[in-house]
């Protein structure tokens, strides 16, 4: 069974001037079971993630002016959102959704969060609507407790993963891909392991060719055992921050592409939601609900 990790809270505790950008968090699972790609057997609900695994990833010092509400003026603006213990519990659940995500991806092949992504978080502040990154949480949290040797990141939102390229930057058992737009958010790039910048508006068939000669080589080169697939739609042409012209049949695609290499490859995937900005809130819903659906359709 496809499990996805949704709560309430994903959308109900960002502040008020916040919540409609983040719509989507609502909408997407109302839209998936609506149209029958989903049960409501098929949602679970994360409990918030304990200090133990955060401090995997994440400095002592920015956790605990983080969880007290204790962060400067200036940390605080460079995350996007006015500081609560409601945003910081909203961020801890996410982590978990993520983390217990990859249990069930040891299960069933494959698991997701609609909310997470979060990977302008570094390890010791945050950057870009993240506090905590919860992909390289749930990376370490293998690492450590499930033995896992070797771990590969595809981060295929529009802008760089600067935060997780940060956090593994010494850690050879776990290899960052980002392709993004070069010339976007954030304008001071971190080293991945493995980046691709793509040009102003660039569009599918480029985009497609680019994956299409990159992924396959990288797992060859790498020898994952295990994915942590973002999956951002900001890509889209109608996104309203990002600088590339992929369509919604090019977002497609690339998801279609990344997972039937993963089902076919026999590696267990989570995929994180991560961004999407379109004029149309149904523009993003669309977009992401093709992810859900192309994961039901190509593992169940």
């Amino acid at each position: 069974m496809l499990k996805i990790a949704w709560t309430k809270k994903y959308a109900h505790a960002l502040p008020e001037g916040h919540r409609f950008p983040m719509l989507k968090y609502d909408l997407i699972p109302e839209q998936l079971l609506y149209e029958g790609t989903i049960m409501s057997a098929n949602l679970f609900e994360p409990e918030p993630l304990t200090d133990e695994v955060i401090l995997l990833t994440h400095d002592q010092d920015y956790w605990n002016r983080l969880s007290q509400l204790q962060l400067t003026a200036s940390e605080i603006r460079k995350t996007g959102f006015p500081l609560s213990s409601e945003l910081v519990e909203r961020e801890i659940i996410i982590m978990n959704g993520t983390v217990q995500a990859a249990l069930f991806a040891l299960e069933h092949g494959i698991a997701m969060n609609i909310a997470g992504g979060t990977h302008h978080a570094f390890t010791n502040r945050g950057e870009g609507f993240c506090l905590l990154n919860d992909q390289a949480i749930a990376a370490n949290y293998l690492l450590h407790h499930k033995n896992f040797n070797k771990i590969l990141i595809i981060d295929l939102d529009v802008h760089q993963g600067n935060g997780t390229a940060q956090i593994f930057q010494h850690e050879p058992q776990v290899f960052t891909f980002s392709m993004h737009s070069g010339h976007n958010y954030p304008f001071h790039k971190e080293k991945s392991d493995l980046d691709i910048p793509l040009p102003d508006g660039t569009e599918d068939e480029k985009y497609l060719t680019l994956l299409h000669e990159t992924l396959p080589e990288l797992l060859d080169k790498v020898q994952p055992e295990f994915i942590f697939y973002q999956s951002g739609v900001d890509i889209l042409a109608t996104d309203k921050l990002g600088r590339l012209k992929v369509s919604m049949a090019g977002c497609k695609a690339r998801d279609r592409f990344v997972l039937e290499t993963c089902h076919q490859n026999k590696l267990p995937v989570v995929v994180s939601m991560g961004g999407g900005y379109s004029k149309k809130i149904t523009d993003i819903v669309e977009a992401h609900a093709n992810t859900f659906r192309l994961a039901q359709y190509l593992y169940f």
